[in-house]
């Protein structure tokens, strides 16, 4: 689901929302999740998940081309953790579409 998907799907629950509204909502949302991990901050949303911002610390890399080794600074990185309720939800709808009717033999 892209971004404008959501701001569609949104402003079709919602008929009281314009489009220009719905995307507003999802602009101000993303905007203050994106704000939040920069200074380094946890979000959690109930029932959704948890977004964190994690340390990679600094290693030794190889070009692939050349072969020489290449030093790779520290990073830090948007981390998403689903919550137990939409990992549920996931490995159900999973399950579902990996059931698949058994042939019977006459």
């Amino acid at each position: 689901m892209t971004r404008s998907d959501l701001v569609e799907e949104l402003a079709a629950r919602f008929s009281q929302l314009t489009h220009r509204d719905a995307e507003y909502a999802v602009k101000t949302i993303l905007d203050a999740v994106s704000e939040a991990l920069v200074r380094g901050h946890r979000i959690e949303i109930r029932g959704f998940g948890s977004f964190s911002v994690t340390r990679r610390p600094p290693r030794m890399g190889r070009n692939p081309r050349s072969g020489e080794s290449v030093a790779i600074p520290e990073k830090r990185v948007p981390h998403f953790k689903p919550g137990k309720a939409l990992r549920e939800a996931v490995d159900e709808r999973n399950e579902d579409l990996n059931e698949k009717p058994v042939a019977r033999r006459a």
